[in-house]
């Protein structure tokens, strides 16, 4: 019997030792988890019945902020977006019947009223709660210049500060309006959430924003990477001379379709001689010369194959695609085709605009690439910062000696190559590169690109930009050129402390 007592004894005291340590568990580990969780029924609660935090552009203009709904409305507080679908695409919403996205829901838990630290003994005896209100890096003026530039046309504009990774600009077409998310009607909600997620005539869903998750061949504007892991890996090849010829028949391909330049004019030398020019057959040889895993790594290392810390949420989309080669013994020659037309951004390269964007801003700072980030701040509602974002790397993709190299091959991109007529200041000291990528059934379509820094000498923007499913005679530096002159000047003026003007005029299609 007293066996069977001590028994029951130990088997109660493990019970109890379980649910203290359960008990610990929850309060210490999985506080701050549950805390956050928008599925929380407190955070719930909050969301609706209390005021939420404001977030603000780079210069204090309010991007979201919650008013008095009125006596007769279901819930107190209504959710306005002042700019509307400039901004949606990283502001996101806030809806009582689908939830937050974009930036809502990054930074809900700061945004939903919450238990602020005590300052006095009355408020550790009565802890106050408020909401904190989300600072971020983009520039207004830069997003209605993007807006400008891209209206009527389906694309992308993404705009960063090599120096931190500071997003100073972000748009994409199609894109949505808020408002009728946050209708207090479950209706209006449902039909503008049915009406977003479908695609446009081409395709594209205003609830995918263009620059973060749609993925494109970025054509010519890969040569960069390739050229990249040249000066990294052979950096002897940077002064091979490849001939001058207009079409590549490539190994074990179509002898029907080989591998021609971009407009049918010969090209060749040396890499510093092709790159201005774009020239695809010598390029194609590069890739050859360079092989699958070099090409690939250095793309890696740029972000490809991993998806970019951006600050979004599920709208900040996944990772860039660089296919694997390891051409050796029987499936060598299978795979060379694919190898050379990954080394001019074709085949099967993928990259979304950000993605392109990040190359340009790692060549521009030296080859490091910073983590990209929207949040610049967040303060409480006595205006005190309860949080600040500090500058990341993300990847190191060259040195300095490297990136040294190739800036002067992308400013004679500007000065006499494919981007000589897009009519960029010369004081504006723009590196660039141009991409056409032919898409479509026949190659009857082209995405067209342009990644840019400037100044040169001292960066201080990287831009990307992507117009897709134009026509087959359309080019980079045609459709994209204009439009990256006129994000690049405007976030210049923005830097000088002056007004981006022109850009009304000048930055429309």
């Amino acid at each position: 019997m007293k066996g069977r007592v001590t028994g029951l004894t130990v088997i109660i005291l493990v019970l109890f030792g379980l649910i203290l340590g359960q008990a610990v568990f929850i309060q210490v580990h999985r506080a701050s988890a549950l805390n956050a969780d928008p599925a929380n029924p407190r955070n719930a609660a909050n969301a609706i019945i209390y005021q939420r935090g404001e977030i603000l552009s780079s210069n204090g203009t309010v991007l979201a902020k919650s008013v008095p709904a009125g006596a007769k409305a279901s819930y107190p507080w209504q959710r306005v977006y002042p700019l509307g679908s400039l901004t949606s695409q990283a502001v996101g919403y806030m809806s009582y019947y689908y939830g937050t996205g974009g930036l809502e829901y990054q930074y809900n838990s700061y945004l939903v009223s919450h238990s602020q630290p005590a300052r006095s003994i009355s408020q550790l005896l009565a802890p106050a709660h408020s909401a904190d209100s989300v600072h971020l890096t983009l520039e207004i003026a830069l997003q209605q210049v993007a807006a400008r530039a891209l209206a009527g046309r389906d694309g992308a504009v993404v705009a960063l500060d090599p120096r931190s990774g500071a997003v100073l600009g972000m748009y994409s077409n199609p894109t949505f309006n808020p408002a009728p998310l946050t209708s207090q009607l479950d209706a209006p909600q449902i039909a503008a959430w049915t009406s977003y997620s479908k695609p446009d005539a081409i395709g594209f869903r205003p609830f995918r924003p263009m620059a973060t998750a749609e993925y494109f061949p970025p054509g010519s504007t890969s040569k960069i990477v390739t050229t990249a892991a040249v000066n990294r890996y052979w950096p002897g090849l940077i002064l091979k001379s490849y001939p001058v010829q207009t079409c590549l028949q490539l190994p074990n391909g179509n002898p029907a379709q080989p591998l021609c330049n971009s407009g049918g004019s010969p090209c060749g030398g040396t890499i510093p001689v092709m790159l201005p020019e774009s020239c695809d057959p010598g390029y194609a040889e590069v890739a050859l010369d360079l092989g699958g895993v070099d090409l690939a790594n250095q793309a890696r290392d740029f972000g490809y194959d991993a998806t970019p810390p951006l600050d979004l949420g599920p709208l900040g989309g996944g990772s860039s695609v660089i296919p694997s080669y390891f051409p050796t013994g029987a499936q060598l020659n299978a795979n060379l085709p694919f190898l050379a037309y990954s080394g001019i951004g074709q085949g099967n390269v993928r990259a979304t605009a950000l993605q392109d964007a990040l190359v340009a801003a790692g060549i521009a700072n030296h080859g490091e690439v910073l983590a990209p980030h929207l949040m610049s701040s967040i303060t409480d509602a006595l205006g005190n910062v309860v949080a600040s974002y500090k500058d990341t790397l993300w990847r190191r993709a060259l040195g300095p000696v490297e990136t040294a190299q190739i800036v002067p091959m992308m400013q004679n991109v500007v000065l006499y190559g494919t981007a000589a007529g897009v009519g960029f200041l010369p004081q504006d000291q723009v590196a660039a590169k141009t991409g056409t990528a032919q898409t479509g059934v026949g190659n009857t379509n082209t995405d067209d690109w342009m990644i840019a820094f400037a100044p040169a000498t001292r960066p201080l923007v990287a831009v990307a930009v992507v117009v897709p499913h134009q026509t087959l005679f359309d080019w980079g530096a045609t459709v994209a050129g204009p439009i990256v002159k006129c994000v690049i000047e405007a976030q210049l003026a923005i830097d000088s402390g002056q007004p981006p003007a022109g850009t009304a005029t000048t930055c429309q299609k």
